[in-house]
């Protein structure tokens, strides 16, 4: 029996999907802490305009970023229907703000595609694959991405 566990754990991936900027996303639930509904942050003053702000996160102060924006798909406006994803990449924990968390998915690793060469390079590092849903094509992102590029633009 436990055998079978860990050939589905390393054929087998389970993400949150989710909608941001109209467009659907996912990432892997190992990634995400908890989700939250919208509260208002506390500002920061000179930070980039996908950066909303910060939360406390009982005791810790976490940067929220509109991933929308991040994404360059204009940006989310702030209301109680939205949500924070609250998620964690190397040791770093960070709050996503998103219209809304739609399913878990579980997928086969075989059935997520690569990223298509479309000739950007920002595309590529933000988004690692593709996942075929129904009619919809569901982006995995990369995490690390989001981080990197708030750290290139401090």
């Amino acid at each position: 029996m436990a055998d079978t566990a860990e050939v589905r754990s390393e054929t087998q991936f389970e993400f949150i999907t989710f909608s941001a900027g109209g467009q659907s996303f996912c990432l892997e639930i190992t990634q995400i802490r908890e989700i939250r509904r919208w509260t208002p942050v506390t500002a920061l003053p000179h930070t980039p305009e996908d950066v909303l702000g910060v939360m406390n996160l009982r005791g810790a102060v976490i940067p929220i970023f509109d991933l929308a924006a991040r994404f360059g798909l204009g940006s989310t406006p702030a209301n109680e229907r939205n949500v924070v994803i609250v998620a964690a990449v190397g040791g770093t924990t960070i709050g996503l703000l998103v219209e809304s968390v739609s399913e878990i998915l579980s997928v086969e690793k075989s059935a997520i595609q690569e990223t298509p060469d479309i000739k950007s390079d920002a595309t590529k590092h933000s988004i690692l694959g593709m996942i075929s849903v129904d009619e919809t094509m569901v982006r995995v992102v990369n995490l690390d991405a989001v981080l990197e590029t708030e750290r290139g633009m401090s």
